[in-house]
């Protein structure tokens, strides 16, 4: 191949990658905008509790919805308003869940989260109240909480994180039949029981 031709090649793949590129960025913000939004945040001491929000957003996007996991003092107030549904995670600490958690909730009072569709989950070693905690929270502020709450003892296993993915589905579910029904609000429930796994080894 001589110069010219050579030339005419780079020109002609750098054209077509440039336009595949316009095409994927398109179609990820169409998707986007389309999609339901979720943010999933956490606070872990020792890793358990991400690994559940990482599974429960796994169990989000396989249901088409777009959703992100976020340390809470990661977490942007603009990725709140706009989410339809946020869960929250945090491990368990002297019976409670920990004080930055509890100050980040209290936060969300400046978010507009009312009617939002809530979720709370955690992982301890003893008690395990963080998530009842949060949930109670959520009412407070207004949001449609999902029950019951998630909590897993120790480190999780991999049929507790298969749990985890369920609520996100869940959670995935809850939004679809809000969407389908344009202008309703799902009605606020009262916790009646707690999902539970008591597995696994570790810390929370």
């Amino acid at each position: 191949m001589n110069r010219s031709h050579r030339a005419k090649a780079f020109i002609q793949i750098h054209i077509t990658l440039k336009c595949e590129w316009k095409d994927h960025s398109l179609n990820n913000n169409i998707r986007g905008k389309n999609m339901p939004k979720v943010v999933v945040v956490y606070l872990s001491t020792s890793g358990n509790t991400k690994a559940m929000a990482d599974a429960i957003t796994e169990g989000l996007i396989s249901r088409n919805v777009d959703a992100i996991t976020v340390n809470f003092h990661e977490a942007k107030l603009e990725d709140i308003k706009a989410a339809d549904a946020i869960a929250i995670g945090s491990s368990t600490f002297h019976y409670k869940m920990l004080p930055p958690m509890e100050k980040f909730i209290e936060s969300l009072k400046t978010a507009n989260v009312k009617n939002k569709i809530g979720a709370a989950f955690g992982s301890y070693g003893w008690s395990g109240e963080a998530p009842i905690m949060i949930a109670e929270k959520m009412r407070e502020l207004g949001m449609n909480v999902i029950d019951p709450v998630l909590r897993i003892q120790y480190q999780p296993a991999e049929k507790d994180l298969e749990e985890c993915k369920r609520l996100g589905k869940d959670i995935a579910n809850k939004l679809k039949k809000n969407y389908s029904k344009p202008g309703s609000e799902a009605k606020s429930e009262e916790a009646k029981d707690i999902r539970e796994v008591k597995m696994g080894e570790g810390g929370h």
